[in-house]
């Protein structure tokens, strides 16, 4: 099969996964092995924590880690990106079912995994509908908050664990922070120090062997001191041996009162699960240098659902933790995800008690790495020099990302970029425009440039931007604020003109017709032309007052013009000014 000419192109649209087969070698192969194990180990603690909270076994978490991160892995378009159980899906997984069945029970799974199902369907219903270009409007100050929030997030959480503490919160950051400190008399020094190390020896093995796998490397050390200096396991905690076993093969629960009862919980996320993951894929692929395809992005999101749902995983999308830890530890191209999945299994199958030697501050101490690494400085850096919108979108995106749910704060930088936007698009620039005396041809420039005398009967204005119902307002009290009795406005620059604002034109043409003046166009552009034709508005703005360009537009303005008026100017900035008195210039040739 062939695409534009390039055969083969529609079996990569299908199997995103042989566009960057090329990619792969010895080389990246190692490099993803050793991102895929770290990644594996990291997700143990995680992937049980995230299950209870969802109300579910804790093997769920470890399930939907494997199968849906395999999935998208090879169906999306990242090559960093990692899914799985993350916390947000996990709450609102939660929330769903819980008022439903009772947390747990086999009734809550079966509903938990036709959500899962129903989820992934709706996100492929979006991919058909070629609904990827949604993502565009996440824009890169959002990216860049809700990174910085999210890395708090996971440093915050990791916090109780690397001091030894157990404490009741309810994850929020204010809340944790609050019982850290009302609980820091407490503090395990045994806990600290086995996290400091590992930390510590992460970042020595980085810098002087950046090749060797540090993560894995500083994990192996913790584990080790740890044995040395509380052989009793009796001041450290540790992860201890989970349920060994293949996820099984499951059948969601398709009875029409439930597939009801979830529908607008299945619709609410997807769309978190779509912004979530796409918003990890956007700020990891913006230090990658990646280009992304939002519309496939979709398609691995909602086929690692659709998949998982059969195989005992519940609603899975892009995990901030595992694609950090990911990118960081090297991974090279999606096969790292693929290896952890295998890895994860492995240890399931053959190793499940190899994880009771591993101690929790030291996946601890290796998140908090993790989370320094997620906050890209340069870059906030350059938003806050930039503009104070942007900034200011980036610093409500990071605290909402703090204070509220995950999604809620995307959803509110997303809101405020929209708000900036429109802002912007409601003010377009106006400039108005003269002859330049100096220039040996015709040239215009900006009035804003140079300090050159307006001719008192007629304005030349360049629109720069769309005259939609948002901006009508603005450039209708710009219009009637020019003295000039005449007006050229020069449309080189409007690149759409919706009904409201061509019936404000039309307004603006008969209110300096009725007061003895009026209203004229050049440079518009053929699509705004066609438009304006198409709405019989052309004949009211009159077909002779548009002009191809400027020249033949003041040609013909300049002959209408009150020959007393131009008798006592002393502008004269005109070429035709120079050669004859208004209204006798018919027939000369065109400027």
């Amino acid at each position: 099969m062939n695409d534009g000419g390039k055969p083969g192109a529609a079996w990569r649209r299908l199997f995103p996964f042989l566009q960057w087969a090329a990619m792969v070698n010895g080389r990246t192969l190692r490099a993803d092995a050793q991102a895929g194990l770290t990644n594996a180990i990291i997700v143990l603690p995680q992937g049980v924590a995230y299950a209870l909270i969802a109300g579910l076994p804790p093997e769920f978490g470890l399930y939907a880690a494997i199968i849906p991160a395999i999935i998208a892995a090879l169906f999306g378009s990242s090559w960093h990106l990692i899914s799985g159980p993350t916390a947000a899906m996990s709450v609102v997984v939660f929330t769903a079912v819980s008022p439903l069945a009772e947390p747990g029970s086999d009734l809550f799974i079966k509903l938990a995994l036709t959500l899962t199902l129903m989820k992934g369907v709706f996100q492929l219903l979006l991919a058909m509908a070629r609904l990827g270009v949604l993502v565009n409007f996440v824009s890169h100050s959002v990216v860049i908050g809700f990174t910085a929030g999210a890395a708090v997030l996971i440093a915050v959480s990791q916090l109780p664990g690397l001091l030894g503490l157990a404490l009741a919160t309810d994850g929020s950051v204010p809340e944790t922070l609050r019982q850290l400190i009302l609980h820091l008399s407490e503090v395990n020094p045994y806990s600290l120090g086995i996290g400091l190390l590992t930390l510590l020896c992460c970042v020595l093995i980085r810098h002087y062997r950046p090749r060797w796998p540090n993560m894995l490397l500083a994990l192996i050390i913790a584990a080790l001191a740890t044995a040395l200096v509380d052989p009793g396991r009796q001041h450290i905690a540790l992860l201890g041996a989970i349920p060994a076993g293949l996820p099984p093969f499951s059948l969601p629960d398709f009875s029409l009162g439930s597939i009801s009862a979830l529908a607008s919980g299945a619709l609410a996320i997807s769309l978190l699960g779509l912004v979530e993951a796409a918003s990890i894929a956007r700020a990891v692929a913006s230090r990658s240098h990646q280009r992304l395809d939002g519309n496939q992005e979709f398609v691995g999101q909602g086929l690692s659902n659709v998949v998982g749902a059969f195989f005992s995983c519940y609603a899975s999308s892009g995990s901030f933790t595992r694609t950090g830890v990911n990118y960081t530890s090297g991974a090279r191209t999606p096969l790292a995800a693929v290896f952890a999945s295998l890895f994860l299994l492995l240890i399931l199958l053959l190793g499940s008690d190899l994880t009771a030697w591993l101690p929790m501050p030291a996946m601890a101490g290796l998140l908090l790495l993790v989370a320094w690494n997620l906050v890209d400085f340069h870059h906030i850096r350059l938003i806050v020099r930039a503009a104070r919108s942007e900034a200011t979108v980036l610093l409500v995106t990071f605290a909402a990302t703090l204070l509220v749910a995950l999604e809620f704060a995307i959803y509110a930088g997303v809101l405020l970029s929209l708000v900036f936007y429109l802002k912007r698009t409601s003010q377009p620039r106006i400039v108005s425009m003269l002859p330049d005396p100096d220039a040996r041809h015709p040239v215009f420039v900006s009035a804003e440039q140079r300090r050159l005398p307006y001719c008192p009967q007629l304005r030349i204005i360049r629109i720069e931007g769309s005259l939609f119902f948002g901006a009508v307002n603005h450039v209708q009290e710009y219009l009637q604020n020019i003295r000039e009795p005449r007006l050229l406005i020069l449309g080189s620059g409007i690149n759409f003109v919706d009904i409201v604002g061509a019936e404000m034109l039309v307004q603006e043409a008969r209110r300096r017709r009725a007061e003895g003046g009026d209203l004229y166009f050049a440079n518009l552009k053929e699509g705004i032309q066609r438009f304006l034709d198409r709405n019989q508005l052309l004949e009211e703005l009159g077909r002779d007052h548009i002009f191809p360009n400027k020249g033949r537009a003041i040609h013909h303005i300049y002959d209408r013009l009150d020959p007393a008026v131009c008798k006592t100017c002393t502008a004269r900035i005109f070429k035709e000014c120079h050669l004859a008195p208004p209204g006798t210039v018919a027939g000369q040739e065109d400027s």
